[in-house]
């Protein structure tokens, strides 16, 4: 009978192209050994993740606000399936949803906001900020002591 403390962690990483993918990548090295499914935006990268399984939605954000929706709506299906414990997003709309549903459903939540985000904080970072366990910037002097949180630089 297998012990149930030494269960493997489900881990859901989320990220939109660009950046946001790039730094997921570089921080998914933390949760080796645990149990991962990706979500993103990015077509063709599936062998980039394997063997852990990646879900593609369309990407959508506020400029598309009626693409949200079948967004949003894939995102809850693939959390309500997988179950997460803890979800990761380093953003953005995609990151958003998980997060905000994650909680609802009781995964502990992490927010990287992104680097590029070097003058301010991102749109998705402020909004998700109450639903995220643990809510990070990459730039020391966007930390505040509500957060985000500055532990230091992805890249």
């Amino acid at each position: 009978m297998q012990d149930i403390t030494s269960k493997q962690k489900k881990v859901l990483l989320v990220a939109s192209q660009g950046g946001h993918w790039v730094q997921l990548r570089k921080i998914a090295v933390a949760f080796n050994g645990m149990d991962i499914h990706y979500v993103s935006t990015v077509q063709g990268v599936d062998s980039e993740v394997a063997p852990a399984p990646l879900t593609v939605v369309k990407d959508a954000n506020l400029t598309d606000k009626l693409g949200l929706i079948p967004m949003a709506l894939k995102i809850l299906w693939i959390v309500l399936r997988f179950r997460p414990d803890v979800i990761v997003s380093t953003g953005a709309a995609p990151g958003f949803f998980a997060i905000v549903f994650g909680k609802l459903l009781g995964a502990k939540t992490i927010w990287i906001d992104s680097i590029a985000n070097a003058d301010n904080l991102s749109t998705s970072g402020e909004k998700v900020r109450r639903f995220s366990d643990l809510w990070l910037t990459q730039w020391p002097h966007l930390a505040e002591v509500d957060g985000p949180h500055y532990k230091g630089g992805v890249l």
